[in-house]
């Protein structure tokens, strides 16, 4: 992995096409939250596959938390799709045949020259791309659990809600005030309000 990956440091807004065939950026996939990156080796993989299994089976509780996931892999366009249906996945996959990512990272699985994937790796990213943690997943223990997962979007949700504690000092009379800045949510509410826009859900 590059060297300027590592934990504090900005992963690269890539910009590549979805399963739908749009092009996204992960920035605007990420928005304000939490988000677990995985890099994908694809359909081939049968580590692939029992990893995003499990995600899928979690993620209702990373939509409760405002938490997103996003994967890239090397499959082109309708591969792509087929592995995100197989696994029961909701969330975005990211196409990128061109190996664009696997070549910027510096992660080529020399190991396979027939599929020629990128080593696969997941990142838990703080908002802004910042790198919270990197798990390298060339081998099948070395990729996260979701208890794992849930320890580290603990730790970086923490890192980047003002409104963790509740009970921290101040906060209280910020709400009474009508000051929503530091409350998840609420500040776009109160910004549609305003905006003459229908408020909708906190997330």
């Amino acid at each position: 992995m590059r060297s300027d990956i590592r934990p504090g440091g900005v992963f690269p807004d890539y910009a590549l096409p979805d399963h739908t065939g749009t092009v996204r950026t992960l920035r605007e996939l990420q928005g304000p939250d939490p988000m677990v990156l995985t890099l994908a080796r694809g359909h081939f993989c049968p580590k692939e596959h029992q990893q995003h299994l499990e995600m899928a089976a979690a993620q209702p509780k990373f939509a409760v938390a405002y938490s997103r996931i996003v994967t890239i892999a090397t499959d082109p366009h309708h591969t792509l799709q087929e592995f995100r249906a197989s696994v029961g996945a909701q969330w975005t996959f990211l196409s990128d045949p061109g190996r664009t990512v696997q070549q910027d990272l510096d992660i080529q699985e020399y190991t396979d020259p027939e599929n020629d994937p990128m080593i696969p790796h997941t990142l838990v990213l703080e908002p802004g791309l910042v790198v919270h943690t990197i798990y390298n997943g060339y081998w099948f223990w070395g990729r996260p659990s979701v208890v794992d997962l849930w320890h580290d979007l603990r730790s970086a949700t923490r890192a980047v809600r003002p409104d963790w504690d509740l009970g921290t000092p101040g906060l209280r009379e910020r709400w009474d005030a009508d000051d929503l800045a530091p409350f998840h949510g609420w500040d776009r509410r109160a910004t549609a309000v305003a905006a003459g826009r229908p408020a909708g859900d906190r997330g």
